[in-house]
């Protein structure tokens, strides 16, 4: 089968690839529909993450058709189409009864224990990532292998498409899980970094969990415009106003109560002391700095950024002194997603227009390209293996 593949440095290739083929009870291979780019991915393509091995597939949030079904698998059958969550998780493990399913023991692949230095424990798998971040192939592809295919693929109901549901697998279970991290109730002000999906989503949620005033930052006009148009909330452009007054003044004086960074922050653009100490990856994070330091006494910044290593420069002090909490988490989609489903289905949650570009999976290095410089108003790109370039 073709795959866009990791071809080393930041390139991408597309390859023929082995099909994949279950390997347990529990699994199905599912012929992918759509897929789509996410910005998790660019720190790996850039050196910010570890990356996956040259000529292994990218991609992570994705939806298709069960094409084949293990013999303990239950919920689903051949024929049916299924979005898939980004994060794999077994459902049985003390964390995923608890809802924690970003922190499953069961979902990665042994190779996750390298994770344990930087991270003091692995976490639960994901697609399209390294052997020490899950191990499984990638959904920029025609085919998928999907393990524990009951607790992690959800059914699409008819007449919700391709376009919106794709986004059902990562980009707004993560917006849910941003104003579930901040608990967002009736009469807060939230300010949100980043005018991406994942923000976009992130200020939906929050209207939807009954905000009195949501507040989109970026420094992009185009993605500030799809945000007043698409959810109808405010915005501040990065650069043009002093974003820390502006949200005290819409504030009464206090700051948020809720500040999410939603801005995919990660990179390496910063020496560290822990760097220099342990040759570990290290980065700056602005935006959840300007978020702990716009954040009103006693509120919640929850961060959602891809970040893998050590931040510089994050102020311990204003976080103690002014009681702040302080959340973070990959998405635990298996929460969210059935009702994120049923929510679009009743035309409540839209996404399609965050799908900017739309192209074959021959053109992945050219949809990559627009995604990582943001050209031609690209806010998400979504692939369609099973469609021939024009």
């Amino acid at each position: 089968m073709r795959a866009l593949c990791w071809d080393g440095g930041d390139g991408l290739v597309v390859r023929q690839v082995p099909d994949p083929e279950l390997r347990n009870a529990h699994d199905v291979i599912v012929r992918v529909r759509r897929s789509a780019a996410c910005g998790a991915e660019l720190p790996m393509l850039t050196g910010g993450q570890p990356a996956p091995g040259v000529g292994e597939a990218l991609g992570h949030e994705f939806l298709g058709d069960v094409v084949e079904v293990g013999p303990e698998v239950s919920r689903h059958r051949v024929g049916d189409r299924v979005v898939v969550c980004s994060t794999v998780s077994c459902g049985r493990c003390w964390y995923c009864r608890r809802g924690l399913y970003s922190c499953c023991d069961n979902g990665s692949s042994a190779e996750a224990m390298v994770a344990e230095p930087p991270w003091g424990a692995p976490a639960a798998g994901c697609y399209g990532h390294p052997r020490s971040a899950g191990g499984f192939a990638g959904s920029h592809a025609e085919y998928v292998r999907v393990p524990y295919a009951d607790v992690g693929a959800f059914g699409v109901p008819e007449g919700v498409s391709d376009d919106r549901a794709v986004f059902a697998s990562e980009a707004a279970p993560t917006g849910w899980l941003g104003a579930d991290l901040g608990g967002v109730g009736p009469g807060d002000v939230v300010a949100v970094w980043g005018a991406g999906a994942v923000g976009q989503l992130t200020a939906l949620a929050a209207l939807m969990r009954g905000a009195e005033r949501v507040i989109v930052v970026d420094r992009y006009d185009d993605r500030l415009r799809m945000v007043e148009r698409a959810v109808g909330v405010e915005t501040l452009h990065l650069g043009r106003t002093d974003v820390a007054a502006e949200l005290r003044e819409r504030s009464g004086g206090r700051g948020p109560d809720v500040c999410v960074e939603a801005a995919g922050e990660g990179g390496p653009r910063a020496r560290s002391f822990a760097a220099r100490l342990g040759g570990r990856p290290a980065g700056d994070a602005p935006a959840v700095r300007e978020a702990v330091h716009a954040c009103r006494k006693g509120g919640t910044v929850a961060v959602l950024g891809a970040a893998s290593g050590f931040v510089d420069a994050f102020p311990l002090g204003a976080v103690l002194h002014k009681g702040l909490t302080v959340r973070g988490s990959r998405q635990n989609g298996q929460r969210y997603v059935p009702r994120l489903l049923e929510l679009m289905a009743r035309d409540e949650v839209r996404t399609e227009h965050l799908a900017t570009h739309r192209l074959p999976l021959e053109q992945g290095p050219l949809g990559y390209d627009l995604f990582r410089t943001r050209a031609d108003g690209c806010v998400r790109v979504v692939f369609a293996p099973q469609e021939a370039a024009g």
